[in-house]
C-alpha cells in the first residue's frame, strides 16, 4: 500500500457525510385517491410513557432488537401491522413473509405509511425508514426481496403491534 492510495482511501472516508445528500432514498409513491399523511411534530419524549421502555429505544433511538427476539417473526394470521407509537397501519399481513433474518420482513409497506432516508451508520450506505405520522425508525429496505418487487422492508418487530383482521384498527395516537 502507498502513500496515494491511503490518500484516496481517507478522502473518499471524508465525503461519506455528504453522500446522504446526494442519494435520498424515495418512499414509495402514493397512489391517487390515498389521503396523505400528516406528520405530528412531537418531540421523543412525548412517546416515552406511552410504548414500553425497550420499544421506546428502537422507535425514538434508532437501536435494534436483537434477531430471533420477536414474536411477530412467527405472526402468520390475517391483520395488519400498525407502528407501535402511534398506530397508523404500515403494513398488511398479505406483504409479511419469511425471509431468514431474525426480524419481520414485509415485501411492501402501505403507500404513503413511510418516510426514508439513507444511513451511514455500519459505513455502507442502507435506507432506513420511519412511520411518516410520527417519525418512529422502524427498519431498513435492502434490494434482496422476493420477486416481483425484490424488496426486503426489515422491521424491529418491538416497533409494531399486530391487529388481527377481525379486529378494529386502534384509533390513532398523538
Amino acid at each position: 500500500m502507498n502513500r496515494r492510495t491511503v490518500l484516496q482511501g481517507l478522502a473518499a472516508f471524508a465525503a461519506l457525510p455528504f453522500l446522504p445528500a446526494c442519494s435520498q432514498a424515495a418512499a414509495p409513491a402514493t397512489p391517487a385517491g390515498t389521503a396523505a399523511v400528516t406528520s405530528l411534530a412531537h418531540p421523543p419524549a412525548f412517546w416515552r410513557d406511552m410504548v414500553s421502555p425497550a420499544a421506546f429505544k428502537v422507535l425514538f433511538e434508532s437501536e435494534t432488537e436483537r434477531a430471533g427476539s420477536s414474536p411477530l417473526n412467527e405472526e402468520k394470521r390475517d391483520g395488519t401491522f400498525v407502528c407501535a407509537a402511534c398506530y397508523l397501519p404500515l403494513f398488511e399481513s398479505a406483504h409479511k413473509y419469511e425471509s431468514g433474518t431474525g426480524w419481520p420482513s414485509f415485501t411492501q409497506p402501505i403507500a404513503g405509511s413511510m418516510q426514508t432516508k439513507r444511513d451511514f451508520v455500519m459505513l455502507i450506505p442502507r435506507t432506513e425508514y420511519h412511520c411518516a405520522r410520527c417519525g418512529g425508525h422502524q427498519g431498513h429496505v435492502f434490494g434482496d426481496g422476493p420477486p416481483p418487487l425484490g424488496k426486503r422492508w426489515c422491521n424491529n418487530g418491538l416497533a409494531l403491534r399486530f391487529v388481527p383482521g377481525s379486529e378494529t384498527l386502534p384509533a390513532l395516537r398523538g
